[in-house]
């Protein structure tokens, strides 16, 4: 059992900047930021403003946004200091990989597949449905009458035209990332023209009167809740957050480039910064505008514009901005298709995937078979599954990536860089380094085990508030008293164990991107992304179990053996036998 957890906890060597990678470093920081934004600016601007506005929030649907953006703008520095640190491809994997250990790298990289191929498929069936509906779904209706499906966790049909979408972007990547992102900067330009014709056109309409709706005033057919800037409460506003939370998803997919960029360890960083704060000003501004112009009882949950513009007559304005909404789907595909082979490409290069997928085309200088076999394995997705079922298990592997990639910050800043041993230490000695009694200036063996013991504690905490705040809301009063004590207990040790990890002296190195106010924003960043896991229903996450035994699997039957760490940490008490078969040493062959 020793070797076994030696094995899958071995770490990366943070001694390569990316200067022999075999993939082209051709990607400005325009490119960059245009990835960012072309993949995520897409589906919050033009859906889920209206719907969130409908269905949970009101006009507060911008105050949801303002709170989805900050918990996405947390995560978004804790990526950019990564990147400053490891200008590699792979993103959260590879910086898993070298502060956490092997075993937690490959469970990251295998969510931020599910992530990638999820976010292809979805963006695909979105992009065919959206098309659909401005041709009265003839598509939908020819294809069920050819091939309809009666099975309950597949589609109503085969849409061979969202596969067929997914193919073409898989050519385009294949064929070059230079030219692949050129096309993706026209799109997003597109893009980001036609919200500035939304939010220039409708801003005329826009009456600040329906941001105050008086509760006589709204219909008596419909459910307006209470009226006013929040009808629906507090509560209303933080399910729109969560709702809003996926308007942000795939800025991640800058952070997968850091082989291919110009100056990673600077223009990513700058890159992610960037992007977040287009894509914040883009949804802030079409949130307000929709909910001025039009009461947000009145609002559209599928297609807000069309019916905005239907409402105010507007028949040419709402071409362009469907245009647009097509333009935008179009890079979100990109964007989402684009970080996939590159992580298939990191993992096979450590040798825990199969090592076939590491192969890069001499030519075009792109990971051409994990390029080929990722779009084929979405565009499958994107065949048989509708969008609903494929947008279910979309948050639950970003946020684990997300919550992984706070803690690694946090494991990074406060590592040891001197040879101080802890082996021999006393009680009092361990006790007063809790508070730094002992005076530390530099991190050493005691400080940075102390980081990661409190580390461990704080996310079983947060687990506990979590389950209490989310499940557990009914009993949060007077009439429950040891429910509240015990939820002021976990509060009481999450606050102690911030000032615990506060006190212990931090790693002072330079970087060219650092994260502000540690470890405050990593703490919640953490205590952020797995609130809003919680808020995932059953069904996601036994999917989820089961992406991950598959995915465990494979690791255990191939990747332990295969890794390239695996030779440099063999010794006299670990063989090859046991390296082919590590489940022999805990016995579990016998049993």
């Amino acid at each position: 059992m020793e070797t076994l957890c030696k094995a899958i906890s071995r770490k990366k060597p943070n001694d390569d900047d990316g200067s022999h990678s075999k993939l082209a470093r051709v990607l400005t920081l325009l490119d960059l930021t245009g990835l960012g934004v072309g993949s995520t600016l897409g589906l919050g601007a033009y859906v889920l403003a209206g719907s969130v506005a409908y269905e949970q929030a009101g006009p507060g649907v911008v105050v949801s946004f303002v709170i989805a953006a900050l918990a996405a703008a947390i995560a978004g520095l804790c990526y950019a200091e990564f990147a400053a640190r490891v200008p590699k491809a792979g993103s959260a994997y590879i910086y898993t990989y070298i502060t956490i250990g092997e075993f937690a790298a490959f469970t990251i990289g295998w969510n931020l597949m599910l992530e990638y191929i999820i976010g292809t498929a979805s963006v695909a069936r979105g992009l065919s449905g959206y098309i659909d509906a401005l041709i009265d779904y003839r598509i939908a209706g020819a294809m069920r009458n050819i091939m309809e499906i009666r099975i309950s966790f597949l589609g109503s049909y085969p849409d061979v035209f969202s596969f067929l979408v997914v193919l073409t972007v898989t050519a385009l990547l294949a064929y070059g990332v230079k030219e692949s992102t050129i096309l993706n900067n026209v799109f997003t330009g597109v893009n980001l023209l036609v919200i500035a014709v939304v939010l220039i056109s409708v801003g005329t309409k826009a009456d600040p009167g329906n941001w105050n709706i008086k509760p006589e005033d709204i219909p008596s057919d419909i459910n307006g809740g209470a009226g006013g800037f929040l009808p629906y409460g507090i509560a209303g506003v933080m399910a729109g957050a969560a709702k809003c939370f996926y308007g942000y998803v795939g800025f991640d997919c800058i952070a997968t480039t850091g082989e291919e960029a110009r100056n990673p360890s600077k223009n990513i960083p700058l890159a992610i910064i960037f992007s977040l704060l287009i894509i914040f000003l883009s949804y802030f501004g079409v949130a307000t505008v929709l909910t001025m112009a039009l009461p947000y009882y009145l609002q559209d949950p599928i297609a807000p514009f069309p019916n905005l513009f239907d409402w105010l007559g507007w028949q040419e304005i709402k071409w362009i901005v469907s245009i647009g909404a097509i333009f935008s789907l179009c890079t979100n595909s990109l964007g989402a298709m684009f970080p996939l082979p590159r992580v298939l490409y990191a993992m096979s290069s450590d040798g825990i995937m199969f090592k076939g997928l590491r192969q890069v085309n001499p030519k075009t200088k792109t990971p051409i078979l994990a390029t080929i076999i990722s779009g084929l394995v979405a565009g499958t997705m994107a065949l048989l599954f509708d969008l609903q079922q494929l947008i279910d298990m979309m948050s639950i592997g970003t946020l684990l990536a997300y919550t992984i990639v706070a803690v690694s910050v946090m494991v990074l800043r406060y590592d040891k860089i001197d040879n101080f041993q802890t082996a021999n230490q006393e009680k009092s000695m361990i006790m007063k380094q809790l508070f730094n009694l002992n005076i530390a200036k530099k991190p050493n063996s005691l400080t940075s085990k102390i980081v990661k013991v409190c580390l461990l504690v704080y996310a079983i905490a947060i687990c506990g508030v979590c389950v209490l705040l989310v499940h557990g809301q009914d009993y949060l009063s007077a009439q429950y008293p040891l429910v509240l004590i015990i939820l002021i207990a976990l509060v009481t040790t999450m606050l102690i164990l911030y000032l615990v990890i506060a006190c212990q002296p931090i790693d002072e190195a330079k970087l060219t991107f650092q994260v502000p106010c540690v470890p405050f924003v990593p703490m919640l960043s953490m205590f952020v992304n797995i609130y809003l896991m919680f808020q995932l229903d059953a069904a996601t996450w036994i999917s989820f179990s089961v992406w991950l035994l598959i995915g465990f699997l494979i690791y255990f039957s191939y990747g332990i053996r295969h890794s390239t760490l695996a030779s440099r940490s063999r010794s006299p008490t670990f063989s090859e036998s046991q390296l082919q078969n590590p489940f022999a040493v805990s016995g579990i062959e016998k049993v």
